[in-house]
């Protein structure tokens, strides 16, 4: 009690600031709250003002109600920084003569005033307020306004400075707790000297602690009563300003302290970014670079700068050859078939390199008007790096933006997750692809491209049924046009307008009256019915035509060993089953060797590839083709007997059928010709099969002895059979050396109910290839001594184990003589050592078998060097 009587006899002490010079009249301050919202930034004064004026005016009409002891308002002072309003207003005091300034009858004045205030704000609805909630309440001023703006905003926490001696902590209670909840309390620590003690209040909102500040800053209150009279107790001023906490570094050393949830949130965040962000970009430009938004090509400018002569006019290559070679025309009508029906599986097309196959596919893909997207396996495997095959196949789709730099970040990451929470990337495995394997990042592109795929098929869809319904639209008006002159040719045509305007009866309503449906309606309305039966194949076909096409090219292990380029045909094969099984796209893959059919089918178990074959022509078509195409370039084709000959060795490959179109065009004889491509032919083939030096022979899959000896079966004989040179040195058994050579195009491999069977040259022209390197005499000795030392030091491996075979016969011998004694040698004899002498008798024939050989092969050998010693 006794401090609230200190409490109550320092508020009539600070009112003493606002007393008039006049007897009874008196001014003070009010403090009214929420008017506008409490300010937390420097921004926040623009919404505060947006309303300030209207606000003011209705606030001041409402406190004007008020008219006890002549209550007046002076002046309105918003305080936008704390959400209030200051209110400058006057009162008179009962006449009551000359007393003391500071008696309860005042107080009881100011207080009566202040309930009044809010008893009139409460009966008309709240006092005006920013938001519409109508919560503010009106605050007697204890002390004296503060007025400032400084960049000091509104905070839970008050700091209470001391102008004079501490004041108790209940009686700081008792004083702050009418305007909200306090949560803690501190008494005042030891300072500098000079400085003066403070306190700090917390509350438990804003708001009571900005309505507590401007209310009670300046107020002198009585801390400690004197000893002689209460009424010279000491006064304090209080000073109050908003406590700002002391944090510094709190983000950073929270971050640091908890990493197993702020490493999984940051990852996901950016997770998030990427997929909600990048990946609809990334659709887009996939769908832009198939529709060709940005080419010039397909657009009216193509045409014009290639008149100018700025772009070369399309190649001759390019003209049609059908019906020139009759063996590509099955392989296009099955393709056709393929692309005129809704996907279900892979097209798998299959034949040896430079047979034609991709010129075949962008000749049929031009005619048929399709949107196509193209990957090739050849580029994606140069790559050197994972980031880098990723970068190959976004720039392929026209993925973009991609950030293959970050994948280089993974080992760095996985460093910190490491030392910061015990594991090893487990929260990196997102979709920022941070860390993530190799077939993930694949895979995640190739998601993305799939619904580039399914965006580009549902706008080609919207695109071709809007032209449908304008022609639909065009064929309706004109059939329209086309009945009204049939009526006015007829005379029957007659317009109700005009009876309507004349006013004639009942035929200003009917016109001419009901007339029978004329023979041109008859049929218009057949017409639709024929229209409806054919919506559905048109809307069939359509959806149809609309179906991407995704041709990947060259489909094949590359030749260097590598687990990303294995990851790579793996993913490529289970999403273009993904695409075939959903009907996304015609999935179209091309390969040399139709042995990786195999990887395909794994992706697809449960129906069968759609496996095309594409072969050399035979003799007749080549040499119609030939004809064909130097007709088509003004070149009058004659060919001798000797002329065809040449013409037939090089087969049916369309590459090399090319290449001497191209050289007899350029003014090449057809002898010279051949002759040029057989040359190349032994150049390329000297390095790809034998390398040029030792250490690229050794990058090989193969020996050079390996490859010699299928080189000299051939160049005598067409084909040879297959498990006979599989059995004989120097492959002994090995079928991968045979199948590496089939891959790189050098022989191939026939097959009889789908096992191997005969082996042939690669390419037709191999034949002559062969020949030509077999009958060069300084390549094949070298060739022979190689392979020669080869077959010797075989054959001396075979006599030093038979050496060492006789011996332990020899000692077995010697062995059973001692431990039966001489009267069981006889014995022994007939039967034991018999077999010893059977085994022995095959190792001499095997040594001295082996020894000729050495023997024959070291001549040749000597003749062989004595070639060489007197080769240019």
């Amino acid at each position: 009690m006794l401090a609230a009587k200190r409490i109550r006899r320092g508020i009539g002490l600070s009112s003493r600031r606002f007393l008039h010079d006049g007897s009874n009249t008196r001014e003070g301050w009010l403090f009214v709250d929420s008017v506008f919202p409490v300010q937390l930034g420097v921004w926040e004064s623009y919404i505060s003002r947006l309303r300030q004026d209207m606000l003011l005016s209705e606030l001041k009409d409402k406190l004007s109600r008020v008219q006890a002891h002549k209550f007046t308002i002076l002046e309105l002072e918003p305080h936008l920084k704390d959400g209030g309003v200051f209110v400058h207003f006057k009162y008179a005091l009962p006449d009551r003569g000359e007393e003391d300034l500071n008696t309860p009858q005042e107080r009881r004045v100011l207080h009566e005033i202040e309930r009044l205030l809010n008893e009139e704000a409460e009966n008309a609805g709240g006092l005006p307020s920013w938001n519409g909630i109508r919560r503010g309440n009106v605050w007697l001023v204890q002390g004296s306004p503060w007025r400032e703006d400084m960049n000091r905003f509104a905070f839970p926490m008050l700091r209470v400075s001391f102008e004079g001696p501490d004041v108790p902590e209940q009686a700081l209670y008792q004083l702050f707790r009418p305007y909200g909840r306090i949560q803690e309390l501190t008494m005042p620590t030891a300072v500098p000297a000079g400085t003066p003690r403070s306190s700090v209040i917390t509350f438990s909102r804003i708001r009571p602690a900005a309505i507590a500040r401007n209310v009670v800053h300046g107020l002198e209150i009585a801390s400690t009563p004197s000893t002689d009279n209460a009424a010279k107790a000491t006064l304090t001023r209080l000073r109050i300003a908003y406590q700002k906490p002391i944090r510094a570094h709190v983000i950073r050393d929270w971050t640091a302290n908890h990493p197993r949830i702020v490493i999984p949130v940051i990852v996901f965040l950016l997770g998030s970014i990427t997929y909600t962000v990048f990946d609809p970009v990334r659709a887009m430009m996939v769908q832009a670079k198939m529709q060709h938004w940005f080419d010039y090509h397909g657009t009216y400018v193509q045409p014009t700068i290639r008149c100018t002569g700025i772009l070369p006019s399309e190649l001759s290559s390019d003209l049609e050859i059908q019906g020139v070679w009759k063996e590509r025309q099955e392989v296009e009508r099955t393709i056709r078939t393929y692309l005129d029906d809704f996907p279900t599986t892979v097209a798998f097309l299959h034949g040896p390199q430079g047979s034609g196959k991709s010129r075949l596919l962008e000749t049929m893909i031009q005619d048929s008007d399709r949107h196509v997207l193209h990957i090739d396996c050849r580029d994606l495997q140069k790559a050197v790096s994972d980031p880098q095959l990723v970068g190959a196949l976004a720039r392929q789709t026209g993925y973009w933006p991609v950030f293959t730099f970050l994948d280089s970040m993974s080992s760095l990451l996985d460093l910190a997750s490491v030392g910061l929470i015990g594991q090893k990337g487990m929260y990196f495995h997102l979709s920022t692809g941070f860390s993530s394997s190799l077939p993930d990042q694949l895979t995640q592109v190739l998601s993305v491209v799939t619904r580039a795929l399914q965006a580009t098929s549902a706008s080609h869809i919207h695109a071709a049924a809007l032209k449908r319904a304008r022609e639909e639209q065009d064929e309706e008006r004109k059939a329209e046009q086309n009945i009204v002159l049939h009526k006015i040719r007829h005379g029957t045509w007659h317009d109700g307008r005009l009876d309507c305007v004349a006013g004639n009866g009942v035929m200003s309503e009917l016109g001419i009256g009901d007339e029978a449906m004329g023979v041109l309606e008859d049929e218009y309305g057949d017409d639709e019915k024929k229209n409806g039966h054919h919506r559905q194949p048109v809307a069939d076909a359509e959806a149809i035509s609309a179906i991407p096409i995704v041709i990947i090219r060259n489909y094949s292990p590359s030749n260097k060993a590598g687990g990303s380029k294995e990851d790579l045909l793996a993913v490529l094969a289970q999403w273009a089953a993904g695409l075939a099984e959903n009907r996304i796209a015609h999935v179209i893959v091309v390969s040399d060797n139709r042995e990786n059919a195999k990887r395909l089918a794994k992706a697809i178990p449960s129906k069968p590839l759609n496996s095309i074959a594409l072969s050399d022509a035979d003799t007749s078509s080549a040499l119609s083709f030939v004809k064909q195409r130097l007709r088509d370039s003004d070149i009058d084709v004659h060919f001798t007997k000797s002329e065809t000959e040449l013409v037939e060795r090089l087969g049916g490959r369309a590459s090399d059928l090319e290449s001497l179109i191209h050289k007899v065009t350029n003014g090449q004889g057809v002898a010279e010709a051949v002759e040029d491509i057989v040359v190349r032919g032994v150049s390329e083939l000297r390095k790809s099969a034998f390398g040029d030096d030792v250490d690229d022979a050794k990058s090989l899959a193969w020996s050079r002895e390996q490859a010699w000896a299928v080189l000299k079966l051939l160049a005598k004989k067409p084909e040879v059979s297959y498990h006979e040179v599989l059995i004989e040195f120097p492959f002994k058994g090995d079928e991968s050396p045979l199948r590496n050579m089939e891959h790189a195009e050098l022989i191939a491999i026939g097959t009889v109910n789908g096992r191997p069977s005969t082996i042939r040259p690669g390419k037709p022209v191999y034949k002559y290839v062969f020949e030509r390197l077999v009958k060069d005499p300084i390549f094949q000795a070298n060739q022979d001594i190689a392979y020669n030392n080869k077959v010797i030091s075989s054959a001396e491996t075979t006599i030093k184990l038979c050496e060492e075979e006789l011996g332990t016969l020899e000692n077995i011998r010697e062995q059973e003589a001692r431990a039966r004694g001489w009267g069981d040698w006889a014995f022994g004899w007939m039967w034991g050592m018999r077999a010893c002498d059977a085994r022995a008798a095959y190792l001499f024939d095997k040594m001295g078998k082996a020894g000729k050989k050495v023997e024959i092969l070291e001549r040749k050998n000597e003749e062989l060097k004595k070639v060489l010693a007197t080769a240019e």
